[in-house]
C-alpha cells in the first residue's frame, strides 16, 4: 500500500488493488494553509466534526463516510471504529474522538484522529495489535510529544507516522514533528510526502517515519 500524507491529520491510503481511504481531511484556510483535499476516494473516515478533520465537500468520486464506532467492510479493507475523547476529561470539553483501525493487504493501520488522552487498557485491547500509528504530536486540542510517546511504548506498533503538529503551514500547534523525534532511536524523515508499506517490510523495531506534506 501507499501512504501520502497531504498535511495536518489527513492521508490518503491506496491499496495495491486501487482501492483509496482518506482520513480526516481539512478545510484548508489560512492558518491551515495545506493543499485543499481534492484527491478522489473509495471511503473516507471522519474522527470528529471539526473543520479541520471533517471537511469532505471537495473530495471526488462519491465515497463512502465512515463516522463514529462500529464495524464496517468497503471493499475488502476492514473498519472498525473505537470511541475516544478529544481531551482528557472523558469529552466535556471538546466531545468525543474516534480512532479508526483498518485492515488491508495484511497490515493493521490505526488513525488516532484528535486524541485527548492516554488510551486505557479497555481501549488498547480493542485496539489491538498496530503495524503503522498515524498518531498526532503537536498538542493544542490534541495529544502532545509525551503522551504521544507512552503510546508508542506501550503499543509497539511496528511503524509510526506523526501528524497533527507544528508545520510552516500550520504554525498554531506547539510540537513539530522533529520534537517528537528527539532523543528516540529509528528515525527516518524522507524528502516527500508519500511511502510505501507491506506486510513483508515491516520493521521487527519502532520505525518513525516523517514525512512531507503533499504540495
Amino acid at each position: 500500500m501507499k501512504i501520502k500524507w497531504l498535511g495536518h491529520s489527513c492521508f490518503l491510503i491506496t491499496s495495491d488493488g486501487g482501492v483509496r481511504v482518506i482520513l480526516d481531511p481539512y478545510k484548508a484556510e489560512n492558518y491551515l494553509n495545506y493543499i485543499e483535499v481534492r484527491e478522489t476516494a473509495d471511503l473516507v473516515t471522519v474522527s470528529h466534526d471539526h473543520y479541520d478533520h471533517n471537511y469532505t465537500a471537495l473530495i471526488q468520486g462519491n465515497p463512502e463516510v465512515i463516522r463514529g464506532k462500529g464495524s464496517w467492510k468497503v471493499r475488502g479493507i476492514s473498519i472498525r471504529g473505537i470511541e475516544a475523547w478529544h481531551d482528557e476529561s472523558g469529552g466535556k470539553e471538546r466531545g468525543a474522538n474516534t480512532i479508526f483501525c483498518l485492515e488491508l493487504e495484511g497490515v493493521s493501520v490505526c488513525h488516532m484522529g484528535d486524541l485527548g488522552h492516554l488510551p486505557d487498557e479497555a481501549a488498547r485491547r480493542e485496539i489491538g495489535a498496530v503495524d503503522i500509528l498515524l498518531l498526532p504530536v503537536g498538542a493544542v486540542f490534541t495529544i502532545g510529544v509525551d503522551i504521544a510517546t507512552d503510546i508508542v511504548d506501550v503499543m509497539k506498533p511496528k511503524v509510526v507516522i506523526p501528524m497533527h503538529y507544528k508545520t510552516d503551514r500550520c504554525a498554531w500547534l506547539k510540537y513539530t514533528a522533529d520534537d517528537f523525534a528527539e532523543g528516540k532511536g529509528n528515525v527516518i524523515r524522507l524528502n516527500e510526502s508519500e511511502v510505501e508499506i507491506s506486510k513483508a517490510k515491516l520493521p521487527s523495531k519502532t520505525e518513525i517515519i516523517i514525512l512531507q506534506y503533499a504540495r
